[in-house]
C-alpha cells in the first residue's frame, strides 16, 4: 500500500502528469457524451419505427455497436436505422478501438510505468544520510567491493546515469540513485559532502571529470579513483582524486611479491607497523617432514600462522607437520625475520628466472617488481612489441611447448601466470602443473568465482583483480584496518572486548572459537608481536589478528567491532 502511494504521489505531483489527466479526462467526458447522445437518438429512431425500449436497453445496443461487439439481438428495420448504427459503429472504430488505447496508454500507462520506475531508481538519498560510500560505475571490482560493504553493513549509493540500467540493478539487488555522473546536482542529491568515500571505477577520463565535479561540491571528502594509465596519475590527482589506484600495477606486484623465487629465505607479504606477515618456502629444508616443534621455530621468534599447500591455507599448531610443498606464514618483526633468513639462507638457491606468461600490464609489473629484488625474469608473450626492450622475453605461444622450453620453464623455481583470461590461465596452470609438478604456479584471476579452480587445477597462490581492487578500496575507506595477505586471507586489528577483558590468550580460546589467530598485542609500552599464551589481555589494549574473511566474520559476529 505504501508503494502504491508512493506511485500516486509522484503522478499528481509532476506538472506534466497533470496536463495529461486533464486531456485524459476531456477524452472521457467527450466518449460520455457520444454515448448519451446515441442512446437518445436510438429512442427516437425506434419510436418512428413503432418499437419502444428502455434508457439501459439503449445504452446497452449503443455500447455493444461501438466496441464493434454487435451482439445483434436488437436491429433497427429501416435504412435511416441501419444508417445510423453505422455511424456508431464507425465512430466507435475510431474511439474505442484506436484514440482510447492510444490515448490510455500515452496519458496514464506511461506515467504510471515511469512512477514505478520513479519510486524504484530515486534521484536522491534521504537528507539524513551520512557516512555512506557512493560509487559511480558498476563493473567486477566495484560489485565486489559492494559486497565488502553489505558484509560489513556499510551504506552505499551506486549513482546511474541511464534509468534503464538502474532498474536492471536493482533487480539484482544494488542500491542506486539515477543521475548524470558530470552533473553536481546529483552528488549533492546523494549528500557526497557528509560521505565516507566515493569511488569511481570508470576509464581514467570519466574518473577525471568524476573527481573535479565531486571536488568542486566538497573539498574534503575523500575519493578513490581507478587508473589504467600511469600518465593519468597526475592528473586525476590534481582534479582532486585522494587516492588513485592502478590494479594493474598493483596486481603484478602482489604476484610478483608472492614469489619464492628459488630460496628458502622470508619474504614480506603484510605490514602493521612493526609486525610483518612473511612467507617461506619450506620446500628441500631439514624443516620438511617435521612438525612445527620439532623445527624449533619459536627459538627464532618467529610465529608460524598457517602453511600453504598448493593453495589450501592450512591453520598451524605445534604438531603440524611440514610438507614438502609447504609455504609457511609467519608472523613477527623485522629482527625476527633476520634469525630466520640467518638459519635457511643456504637452502634452496637458485639462479634461474622466473618465467611470466602473459606481457600486459600485469606481468610487466611484475618483471619490474621481480628485478628490484633481484630476481630474473622472462615473459612469454603473443604480441611482438608489446613487451620493452629492457625487460627479457620470448615471443610466441605459451601453449606451445617450445616456446616454454626457450622461456626456461623447465629449470625455472616459479612461474607466474598473468592474462586477463580466466579460461587461459586455468589451461596454463594445468599444462604447466603436467610439465613441473615441483614448480611454484602464481596465477591471476579476474573472477574470484574461478579463483578456487585455479587452486584445484594445480596453483599454489591465485590472486583475484575484483577483490584486490574492492579490499584495497576498503582498506583506504578503514584507514588501513584491514590488510590483505593473500586471498581470502587477512590482518585486522580491533579493541580488546568487555568478554575478554582480564583473560589469557589461552584462556579466551579466540583461535579455537573463531578460527583467528592474535598475533601482535598493542600495550601502554608498544607493540608486543607474537605474545605468550599466558599474557593477559586487558580493556584498552589493541588485537591485531590474522583470519580468513569467514573467521574475522566469526569473531566479530562472537565479540563485536569494538
Amino acid at each position: 500500500m505504501k508503494y502504491m502511494t508512493s506511485q500516486l504521489v509522484y503522478l499528481l505531483r509532476k506538472e506534466g502528469n497533470k496536463r495529461n489527466f486533464v486531456l485524459l479526462g476531456r477524452f472521457f467526458a467527450v466518449l460520455v457524451m457520444l454515448v448519451v447522445l446515441y442512446s437518445i437518438v436510438f429512442h427516437y429512431i425506434m419510436m418512428w419505427e413503432g418499437r419502444k425500449f428502455t434508457w439501459v436497453t439503449g445504452f446497452y445496443w449503443t455500447l455493444t455497436v461501438m466496441s464493434t461487439l454487435g451482439f445483434g439481438d436488437i436491429t433497427f428495420e429501416s435504412d435511416t436505422g441501419r444508417i445510423f448504427s453505422m455511424m456508431v459503429l464507425m465512430s466507435g472504430i475510431v474511439f474505442l478501438l484506436i484514440l482510447f488505447p492510444f490515448t490510455f496508454i500515452q496519458f496514464f500507462y506511461a506515467p504510471w510505468i515511469e512512477a514505478q520506475t520513479a519510486t524504484r531508481t530515486p534521484r536522491s538519498l534521504p537528507s539524513d544520510t551520512s557516512g555512506h560510500v557512493i560509487l559511480t560505475h558498476h563493473d567486477l571490482v566495484s560489485a565486489a567491493f559492494i559486497r565488502k560493504l553489505e558484509q560489513f553493513h556499510y551504506e552505499y549509493a551506486l549513482l546511474v546515469p541511464s534509468t534503464k540500467d538502474a532498474i536492471r540493478l536493482v533487480d539484482q539487488g544494488v542500491r542506486v540513485v539515477v543521475g548524470e555522473l558530470d552533473d553536481p546536482e546529483s552528488y549533492l542529491n546523494m549528500n557526497a559532502d557528509r560521505a565516507a568515500l566515493i569511488a569511481t571505477t570508470h576509464s581514467d577520463m570519466i574518473n577525471t571529470n568524476v573527481a573535479f565535479t565531486v571536488r568542486g561540491i566538497d573539498p574534503d571528502v575523500p575519493i578513490i579513483a581507478m587508473c589504467s594509465e600511469e600518465n593519468s596519475i597526475d592528473i586525476l590527482r590534481r582534479a582532486g582524486a585522494t587516492q588513485v589506484l592502478r590494479l594493474g600495477e598493483m596486481m603484478g606486484k602482489a604476484l610478483a611479491r608472492c614469489t619464492i623465487g628459488g630460496d628458502a629465505v622470508t619474504h614480506v607479504v603484510g605490514r602493521v607497523d612493526e609486525l610483518l606477515i612473511a612467507e617461506a618456502n619450506a620446500t628441500r629444508t631439514p624443516m620438511v617432514g617435521k612438525t612445527i616443534r620439532e623445527a624449533r621455530l619459536n627459538e627464532l621468534g618467529v610465529n608460524v600462522v598457517g602453511i600453504w599447500n598448493r593453495g589450501a591455507f592450512i591453520y598451524a599448531n605445534a604438531d603440524t607437520v611440514i610438507g614438502p610443498h609447504a609455504i609457511l606464514v609467519l608472523a613477527g618483526s623485522a629482527d625476527h625475520f633476520f634469525n630466520y633468513d640467518e638459519r635457511f639462507i643456504i637452502y634452496n638457491m637458485s639462479g634461474k628466472p622466473v618465467v611470466i606468461l602473459g606481457g600486459g600490464r600485469v606481468g610487466r609489473a611484475a618483471a619490474r617488481a621481480l628485478a628490484t629484488r633481484g630476481i630474473n625474469s622472462c615473459i612469454v608473450e603473443k604480441l611482438r612489441g608489446r613487451v620493452p626492450d629492457e625487460l627479457n622475453s620470448v615471443i610466441g605461444d605459451a601453449a606451445d611447448l617450445g616456446v616454454l622450453t626457450e622461456s626456461g620453464l623447465m629449470d625455472a623455481p616459479a612461474v607466474l601466470i598473468t592474462t586477463h583470461d580466466d579460461s587461459l590461465n586455468i589451461y596454463l596452470t594445468i599444462y604447466c602443473r603436467c610439465l613441473r609438478p615441483d614448480i611454484q604456479i602464481i596465477s591471476r584471476s579476474t573472477l574470484d568465482r574461478h579463483t578456487e579452480t585455479l587452486h584445484r587445477a594445480g596453483a599454489d597462490f591465485v590472486l583475484s583483480y575484483t577483490s584486490m581492487g574492492a579490499n584495497n578500496m576498503f582498506n583506504l575507506m578503514k584507514r588501513s584496518r584491514i590488510v590483505t595477505i593473500a586471498e581470502g586471507l587477512e590482518i585486522f586489528r580491533t579493541q580488546v572486548a568487555d568478554s575478554l577483558a582480564g583473560q589469557s590468550i589461552l584462556e579466551s580460546g579466540v583461535r579455537e572459537k573463531t578460527g583467528c589467530t592474535i598475533v601482535a598485542v598493542r600495550v601502554d609500552s608498544g607493540l608486543k608481536i607474537n605474545p605468550s599464551a599466558d599474557m593477559v589481555l586487558e580493556a584498552g589494549n589493541e588485537l591485531i589478528l590474522v583470519g580468513s574473511v569467514e573467521s574475522e566474520q566469526q569473531f566479530l559476529a562472537r565479540y563485536g567491532d569494538a
